[in-house]
């Protein structure tokens, strides 16, 4: 726990959270319009107009709302979500519906355990360390050679392998 932090009643630690990781989420959510206002002004931006891209993103509106909820229960890949959602241009009450629910899940997770595991990890000396980072690199590097490697199938085959036939963009 950082020692601004220390000895707060709970409910303070949450709320503080709450508002750290609010306002972050809505300054990516504000990048990624602002990125996407200006994409669009370019010529690969009137390539992304296409009739798969527009499905992918009314995709987006209407079932990502859940996604950007439990996107707060992630390192990283919340951030990703989020940009996405300014990018494409999601409604922005519709997007801080589905935000604010995961910033209350944020703030409960970092003030409870989130920051225990950090110091843990911290903690471990020695091999035990690198050990358990070297396992966190290699399941993602599997995870994201698998992902180019259903892409590569689905791009020869002409068939989907996650059955979606707008997946990949």
């Amino acid at each position: 726990m950082p020692s601004w932090l220390d000895g707060r009643p709970f409910l303070t630690t949450v709320s503080i959270l709450f508002v750290i990781v609010f306002l972050r989420a809505q300054a990516t959510y504000w990048a990624g319009r602002a990125v996407g206002s200006g994409l669009s002004r370019t010529s690969f931006g009137r390539r992304m107009e296409g009739p798969r891209t527009q499905h992918a993103i009314t995709s987006l509106h209407r079932w990502g709302a859940p996604l950007i909820t439990f996107s707060f229960l992630t390192i990283g890949f919340q951030t990703v979500v989020n940009a996405a959602a300014g990018l494409t241009r999601m409604r922005w009450i519709r997007y801080t519906v589905a935000m604010v629910p995961g910033c209350v899940l944020w703030g409960l997770l970092y003030g409870s355990v989130g920051f225990a595991a950090f110091t843990g990890w911290f903690a471990l000396s020695g091999p035990w360390q690198w050990a358990s980072l070297a396992t966190v690199v290699v399941v993602g590097g599997t995870a994201a050679v698998s992902e180019e490697v259903y892409d590569e199938i689905d791009d020869v085959t002409g068939v989907s392998t996650t059955g979606h036939e707008w997946d990949g963009i």
